[in-house]
């Protein structure tokens, strides 16, 4: 184990990276699933040119 001195306040860089690792083999899985397509979808949507502007009026009681 390195001698790495923390920051004052903070987390030293070594456990700073374990604590990466960790969150990562956690994640990894639901990183490997990817966008359910409904989601992709709507971020289709909503990407699309004039989507604001129906959010917007859809929002604010109009249609």
């Amino acid at each position: 184990m390195k001698d790495v001195k923390p920051k004052q306040g903070g987390l030293n860089s070594e456990i700073q990276s374990r604590i990466g690792h960790q969150l990562r083999a956690m994640y990894d899985d639901v990183v490997r699933q990817g966008v359910p397509d409904r989601f992709a979808e709507l971020i289709r949507k909503l990407d699309e040119p004039g989507a604001k502007a129906a959010v917007a009026t859809k929002t604010d009681g109009g249609e």
